[in-house]
């Protein structure tokens, strides 16, 4: 093996070749990924025009299997085809899922009457399910498995440049987080289209596509300088059939008859050996730890789904700057990189200065509650949303437009319960009043021909200036306006209206909706706070975890650890269809509620938590073992020199005989 190991991994000052390839595979992956998720609940609500609950929902569905995929990719590749083949299959999987998530944002292929929404919506939503699927299966599958192959091409004696390796992966995970959650929300305000104007989804789904090609490529091409290590069987397997025969050795033996043990798991010694059954107990002392958990990622992951709707109701223009609501996630990797040090080489030292014992499960605690206060956060914020959004009709209710196109004043009596009401976003419409017919159209929509006394319809546009252009027969003139967020306009082309330079003059605008007024900023506070809480609990998590677990059980705990965030998916799934709450506000209050009490619950689990020390627990068992060994040995020893000695005594009267007999 080490023959091999010299001969494939060429040396470039000081590291092996071949994991420069698997650093840009890595980055390349992880901005596909991240690219495509920054935009996706904006394309189940605005593309696919689902309401925010079935957007949220589905969301979160695809993120919770992207967590619970990883354990089959780790059986898959420990136990049959290797890290090697598993990445490679995997990654087309992964790159078929991403192509087919860009085909189905391609609004030209239904638009039969190519007004700029697509006419056979269950194609989009069928193809996109299944990208999806494919993305989940080919993103879970690789992720426990390119870390550890990184780690396969070093020999024993590059522990330093193993390290500084591992240092570059994670920030290659971190920027190609961070420069796709700012790329990809720019591509997806883009607008583009064959027969129609629309938001780019296409483009913003079609680059992450494209980079997984780029990703898959470059693995490849540094296929001949791998070091590929044979699988070896997984860990996890073996864990779970210990578990099994001692949960089935236990029922059979379940009568009063026989004596308890120590430990349930003490059940599977007649089968397993010691060292394992310590080593599994060990393990689940800290998956015990693992049961609240999942509370925290509920709440975590709603920043790509809920918050990122919330700031769509909000005005995101900072002077020169224009932040689309999918760019704020960019907060997120931008903290991280920030905080990690600050609290590695200040926070935590001066804590410590202070004679606060902060240990891990402190942190983590703490990590918990700041989380708990950034849905507080986002909860004010909502209010304050609240009270700038126009009232919408429930599902028992209906809207009614009035419009006067007369040239006298119109009275209008309806009942007192009768309310008029009117559609929110950045939409605009034109209303011809003319005797003939008009066109309007502008770099971004062409509102095409309206008739006399007849209106368009609504259209999407980005916030801005927009200039019109306005033609009836040989007539033109050019018409300006400027729109904010989330603003709704009417434009009334009065039947009085002149072409000329001063056309504008005679146009009437309704302002049907108000542009957003509260500021995109108010979110920073929340994400600090959600940040600063994933610093203190998910990275000390893992260290943790880490060192309270046997070495050869690493894998066991990352797939515990991953599972705590798929089932924390799942709940933001649970909670929303039983709670159903009717306010935004309310439901980020709840899940604030939710996760004090679960703080509180893992507070009092901390406080009982004795720590230990595996490798100490380790040598312990080692040392028995080698202990018995010895007795063995000893008594093998003690029954050779007896047989032995039988042997020459038998040996010595044959020979007295002999000499008897001779004489």
């Amino acid at each position: 093996v080490e023959n091999v190991k010299e001969k494939r991994s060429k040396v470039v000052c000081g590291y092996p070749i071949s994991i420069f390839f698997i650093v840009v595979n890595e980055f390349c992956e992880r901005f596909s990924y991240y690219g495509m998720r920054a935009v996706l609940v904006l394309y189940f609500k605005y593309f696919l025009q689902w309401d925010d609950d079935l957007a949220t929902s589905i969301y979160h569905t695809f993120v919770a299997l992207c967590y619970l995929t990883p354990i089959l990719g780790a059986i898959v590749a420990d136990s049959w085809l290797g890290k090697f083949k598993t990445i490679i299959y995997l990654s087309i999987v992964y790159a078929i899922g991403q192509v087919a998530m860009a085909v189905s944002a391609i609004h030209d292929i239904t638009d039969s009457d190519r007004d700029g929404t697509p006419n056979n919506m269950t194609f989009h939503v069928v193809l996109s399910m299944v990208g999806l699927f494919l993305i989940a299966l080919g993103t879970g599958g690789i992720k426990p498995c390119v870390a550890a192959f990184g780690g396969d091409q070093f020999d024993d004696h590059q522990e330093k440049q193993r390290r500084t390796f591992f240092s570059v992966f994670y920030l290659c995970i971190n920027g190609g987080s961070l420069l796709s959650t700012i790329i990809t929300p720019i591509l997806r305000g883009q607008t583009c289209g064959i027969y129609s104007q629309q938001k780019c989804y296409a483009l913003a789904f079609g680059v992450p596509a494209a980079l997984m090609v780029v990703s898959l490529v470059v693995f490849i091409v540094g296929s001949g300088m791998y070091y590929k290590a044979k699988p070896e069987g997984n860990i996890m397997l073996s864990v779970c059939k210990c578990i099994g025969f001692a949960i089935k050795n236990r029922y059979r033996h379940r009568s009063k008859a026989y004596p308890k043990r120590k430990h349930w798991m003490d059940w599977a010694e007649e089968k397993y050996d010691r060292l394992l059954i310590a080593q599994i107990k060990m393990v689940l002392k800290v998956l015990f730890l693992y049961i609240p958990l999942p509370m925290f990622w509920t709440l975590f992951d709603q920043k790509g789904s809920r918050w990122t709707l919330q700031a769509t109701t909000m005005d995101g223009n900072f002077g020169q700057l224009v932040i689309q609501p999918d760019q704020m996630q960019t907060f997120n990797p931008i903290l991280i990189l920030t905080l990690v040090p600050i609290m590695e080489s200040v926070v935590y030292p001066l804590i410590k200065k202070c004679g606060f014992n902060f240990t891990p499960l402190k942190r983590m605690t703490v990590g918990m509650f700041l989380a708990a206060l950034a849905f507080v956060c986002a909860g004010v914020v909502q209010l304050q949303i609240d009270k700038t959004l126009p009232i919408f009709p429930s599902t028992s209710e209906s809207q009614l437009k009035l419009l006067n196109m007369g040239n006298n004043q119109l009275e209008v009596h309806l009942p007192n319960n009768f309310t008029i009401l009117c559609s929110k976003h950045l939409y605009c419409r034109f209303v011809n009043g003319l005797a003939t017919d008009l066109n309007v159209s502008t770099a971004a929509v062409n509102f095409g021909i309206i008739e006399p006394l007849t209106s368009s319809n609504y259209s999407l546009l980005k916030n801005g200036k927009h200039t019109f252009s306005l033609k009836s027969g040989s007539q033109s003139c050019e018409y300006t306006i400027k729109f904010g967020f989330g603003s709704s306009y009417t434009i009334f082309i009065p039947s009085t209206f002149t072409f000329g330079p001063n056309c504008q003059e005679s146009v009437t605008e309704v302002e049907e909706i108000k542009p957003n007024s509260v500021h995109m900023a108010l979110q920073i506070p929340q994400y600090f706070l959600i940040t600063a809480g994933e610093v203190m609990f998910s990275v000390t998590g893992l260290e943790f975890s880490y060192s309270q677990a046997p070495s050869n059980m690493k894998a066991v705990l990352q797939a515990g650890w991953l599972l705590t965030v798929a089932v924390g998916n799942f709940i933001v799934l649970i909670v929303a269809e039983i709670a159903k709450l009717p306010k935004k506000w309310a439901e980020f209050f709840l899940f604030a509620s939710l996760l004090v009490a679960v703080c509180v619950i893992f507070s009092i689990m901390a406080y009982f938590y004795t720590y230990i020390d595996p490798t100490e627990i380790e040598a312990q068992f080692s040392q028995e073992k080698d202990e018995e060994d010895e007795d063995e040995k000893d008594k093998m020893r003690k029954t050779e020199e007896h047989v032995t000695k039988r042997g020459s005594v038998k040996s010595n009267d044959s020979d007295n005989a002999f000499k008897l007999s001779k004489m």
